[in-house]
């Protein structure tokens, strides 16, 4: 909305001109989703509460979480709603990739907030029957592979960029559909298993969010593309804009969602996070950025992927709980140690990943 009030006022009153700079743009962005979810914060926990919408903890779990039964959860709509309003407040909404977002935050908010919904109302931890979730997470992801692929105008938008080659950029042609598609679904899953400790996952976001964002800004700025040889797209550089509301708003939320948590963002938050940085990550051609970035989320998907396999296959567990965090919990790990020291490793690996960037 401030972009295009800018381009009516420009012509009269120059300082408007300000806002049509991504990076004004992307500054306040983070600004506004901090600033709305700190506002909206209590009143939002105080709803929660009052309609009962709290967590349900599972007696399989361990020992030490089963005092945080009851703690608001649905949180998630505090992140999302922060989102949305910064990106329409100033974002080029003209950019067709801005309105895949705002797809994918609704689509993958309203799976969210029916997994959550029957997880309260029927007082388990049942909530939406996994075939079901998984049907309307694949139907979400093929509407934006599908419309990413009849929408594109130029060949680098469905090239799959390899890091570390600078030369090494094949078109994946029709292929570019079931790739988006598993990039979209596996990552809103992965974030979903991640989201299992007060601010873990949370942070983890804000801080694969802040590495796209930075390669969102070089792809599409056509000097800087061409200097790190990789692809530039015309629209990519409003995805900064986006990521910075990412950051803001889990910025925002850890203020509630720290140790011991208020309250917790639950699928809605989860899950629809996830399939947001998979969806930015494709937008910008940088998916294997985000499997690098990302590597605390992939291994602790992994971890439930063996764990399960080798219990099918051998009647044996591999670690003593799965996602990997719990395995810590088990091991002795204070919950804040295990918290605290996944953000370091993501840390690393959001460096590591923007330097695959220039090392080519």
């Amino acid at each position: 909305m401030f972009y295009y009030l800018a381009e009516l006022l420009t012509p009269h009153f120059t300082v408007f001109n300000v806002v049509s700079y991504q990076t004004f743009r992307a500054v306040m962005s983070l600004l506004t989703a901090l600033v709305f979810t700190l506002l909206i914060g209590p009143k939002t926990i105080a709803e929660l509460r009052k309609f009962h919408l709290g967590q349900v903890v599972r007696d399989c779990g361990p020992e030490t979480h089963l005092k945080k039964n009851g703690t608001p959860t649905m949180g998630g709509v505090m992140i999302l709603s922060s989102i949305l309003l910064s990106i329409l407040l100033w974002c080029d909404l003209k950019n067709y990739y801005v309105w895949i977002v705002l797809f994918t935050i609704v689509s993958f908010g309203a799976i969210g907030f029916a997994d959550d919904y029957l997880k309260i109302s029927r007082h388990d931890s049942g909530g939406l029957q996994s075939r079901w979730k998984f049907f309307w997470q694949s139907a979400s992801a093929l509407v934006i592979a599908f419309w990413l692929y009849f929408a594109a105008d130029t060949e680098q938008q469905t090239q799959l960029v390899v890091p570390f080659f600078k030369n090494i950029m094949p078109g994946l042609g029709v292929l570019f559909v079931p790739f988006v598609y598993c990039v979209i679904v596996g990552s809103s899953n992965a974030v979903n298993l991640t989201d299992g400790l007060d601010g873990l996952a949370i942070v983890q976001i804000a801080m694969v969010a802040a590495g796209l964002g930075v390669a969102a800004w070089a792809t599409g700025n056509f000097m800087q593309a061409g200097y790190l040889h990789i692809p530039y797209i015309l629209r990519a550089d409003e995805m900064a804009v986006v990521c910075a509301a990412i950051i803001g708003a889990a910025i925002g939320f850890l203020w509630f969602n720290t140790y011991p948590a208020m309250v917790f963002m639950g699928d809605l938050g989860s899950l629809t996070l996830g399939a947001l940085l998979g969806t930015v990550s494709v937008l910008i051609r940088e998916e294997f950025l985000l499997f690098i970035m990302g590597g605390m989320f992939v291994l602790e998907t992994v971890s439930v992927i063996l764990q399960v396999g080798s219990y099918k296959l051998t009647g044996k567990r591999i670690f003593r709980m799965a996602p990997i965090h719990h395995h810590f919990e088990k091991l002795g790990w204070p919950e804040p140690r295990v918290i605290v020291r996944f953000w370091i490793i993501t840390f690393m690996l959001v460096l590591l990943g923007l330097l695959t960037l220039k090392i080519r």
